[in-house]
């Protein structure tokens, strides 16, 4: 009988990663490197055989005695994986990573996690695999797209990246052209955001705003475009032409973001506008 998954520890979840314009796209890059970082800060601090150390080690031996006699356990599963991660081992990660993702295949974090670990360990090939099974099945997942957008960026070959995510661009706009709903409109403006996010990493901020103005008359009750050419208008120093797109931003957006935009539209611009009185 498969085990059924009984613990959630947070860092399984990828999280709401607030980015320039891609505010609803779940972010899986920082995921490894900031638990590894976490764990080297931890291990810096210590000598190599400290309490914590050996607390560690033994809590992984009692998992792996539970996955001798029980290897589909989940549980168990998730506590040595988080115990490896915690430890920054991440090529000891790998195994209860791929058992997770083969018994809980309709929880895809495990699979993503299993992609950026790779990448984390330069198996590249691995990692992209990954993706592109993933895509074979969700051509349109988001977090598959940045992943796999992300580990072409890394390895020089943005214009994979970019082709990968136009490919995905008219996909989208084809889908919601034979089904209008509001799901499929947010899945165009979704992809549309992550290419403007490829355009600003390669400095083609003029591209990336027409993007976003664009992606903005496709749909324009979508209030993420709104607030990326917003952010991008203020880190330019065009911080009287970005105000009013903030406030537009802001009264599009849903009540549980607003507080959110309010917040960035007041402690970006005043960065901006005191950058040129450190330059005289």
């Amino acid at each position: 009988m498969k085990a059924s998954p009984t613990k959630r520890s947070p860092w399984v979840y990828l999280g709401l990663f607030l980015m320039i314009g891609a505010l609803l796209i779940f972010s899986i890059a920082p995921l490894v490197s900031s638990i590894v970082q976490q764990s080297r800060m931890d291990n810096a601090a210590a000598t190599p055989l400290d309490a914590n150390s050996r607390r560690l080690e033994a809590e992984a031996l009692g998992y792996e005695l539970v996955l001798e006699r029980e290897p589909n356990n989940v549980n168990a599963l998730q506590g040595l994986l988080e115990n490896r991660l915690r430890q920054g081992k991440l090529k000891e990660a790998i195994a209860p990573l791929e058992r997770l993702s083969q018994l809980i295949p309709e929880q895809i974090e495990y699979t993503l996690l299993l992609a950026q670990t790779k990448q984390q360990l330069q198996d590249y090939e691995g990692a992209s695999n990954i993706y592109r099974n993933l895509l074979a099945s969700n051509p349109l997942d988001i977090r598959t797209l940045k992943g796999l957008s992300d580990l072409f960026i890394l390895q020089k070959r943005d214009a994979e990246a970019i082709q990968t995510v136009q490919n995905a661009i008219t996909q989208a706009i084809k889908l919601r052209g034979s089904d209008p709903s509001e799901a499929n409109s947010a899945n165009v403006t979704s992809v549309q955001l992550l290419l403007g996010e490829i355009y600003l990493q390669q400095n083609r901020v003029n591209e990336a705003i027409a993007l976003y103005d664009n992606t903005s008359q496709m749909n324009p009750d979508d209030f993420r475009p709104i607030l990326a050419k917003a952010i991008v208008l203020n880190q330019q120093g065009q911080t009287k032409a970005a105000e009013p797109i903030f406030q537009q931003a802001l009264l599009l957006a849903p009540t549980q973001y607003k507080e959110t935009i309010k917040q960035m539209s007041l402690n970006i611009r005043p960065q901006t506008e005191q950058a040129p009185a450190k330059t005289q």
